[in-house]
């Protein structure tokens, strides 16, 4: 996992090589990694970008959030403040005053936001956190004029050219999806129908919770979360493939992340979690 700086430069990187996913990626189930290039290509940038004490994250919405609902925080699970979540352990409504660096479309810090509670977190089945904000999307907008990402609630294309775009590092990594992983293992960790990388996006530590964006939409499809740096099998920052049967693939130098199309699904009117709602497959408590 390519966990916050801190941690990667002590002991591992989530976001771009070990311990917990991070991001990059190979050719396991590419037959259609060679789709036809988008037609118009939008220019990603930084806005709506955040910058956390050791990992990287987005203001999000979903298809249908309001302007007045409260702004959303999402980073990956191993970036939860209170450590990595155990395998099966899934965190809501954790209170939480976590502060966030705003960035602009230049990667220009331009105000900070702050946390009310962990919405939810888990790294079971997938690795992500959403944080809930103390101010509404509408807020945000009016002070800084800068407007959430918007989750996208179908499944990603193999072949789609995508933008991982880090508010950590102010930098951002273009390739595209590979195709998809039954299982992605990781230390004590698994998660399911993981996008893989082509191999021009070289994640690093730091980009951990990385919005993945999908260049011809502008909208989010994955959340960036890990890679194999040493080539080593399954272990943490050494993540390994599982296909169906249970052959497992080791592919050094490939980057990876969780998808986030289901997300929206569990969440009802004024961005509020409900996993009980018809459609909901995020893991439960």
């Amino acid at each position: 996992m390519k966990k916050p700086l801190l941690a990667a430069l002590a002991t591992l990187v989530i976001t771009g090589a070990g311990m917990a996913p991070a991001a990059a990626a190979t050719a396991t189930e590419s037959a259609a990694a060679t789709k036809a290039a988008a037609p118009s290509i939008k220019a990603v940038d930084f806005a709506g970008t955040v910058s956390l004490s050791n990992c990287s994250g987005s203001v999000v919405r979903f298809p249908n959030s309001a302007d007045s609902d409260p702004a959303l925080v999402m980073t990956n699970g191993h970036c939860l403040e209170t450590g990595f979540p155990d395998p099966g352990e899934v965190i809501v409504n954790q209170s939480s005053s976590r502060t966030f660096g705003l960035l602009n479309s230049s990667a220009t810090r331009v105000g900070t936001l702050r946390a009310s509670k962990v919405v939810y977190s888990t790294m079971t089945d997938t690795d992500v956190t959403l944080y809930q904000l103390t101010t509404t999307y509408a807020q945000i907008k009016s002070t800084y004029g800068i407007s959430a990402l918007t989750l996208q609630d179908t499944h990603p294309v193999a072949g789609t050219a995508i933008t991982v775009v880090s508010g950590y590092w102010k930098r951002t990594y273009a390739c595209s999806i590979d195709g998809f992983v039954y299982r992605l293992k990781e230390g004590d960790w698994t998660w399911k129908d993981s996008v893989r990388y082509t191999s021009a996006c070289q994640t690093i530590g730091g980009t951990s919770g990385s919005p993945v964006i999908d260049n011809a939409t502008g909208k989010v499809v994955a959340v960036n979360n890990t890679g194999n740096e040493d080539g080593e099998r399954c272990t943490e920052n050494n993540p390994c493939e599982v296909d169906a049967n249970g052959t497992v693939t080791v592919r050094q130098g490939i980057n990876y992340a969780e998808e986030t199309y289901n997300i929206p699904a569990c969440f009802t009117t004024g961005n509020k979690l409900d996993l009980t709602l018809s459609g909901c497959t995020l893991p439960k408590p």
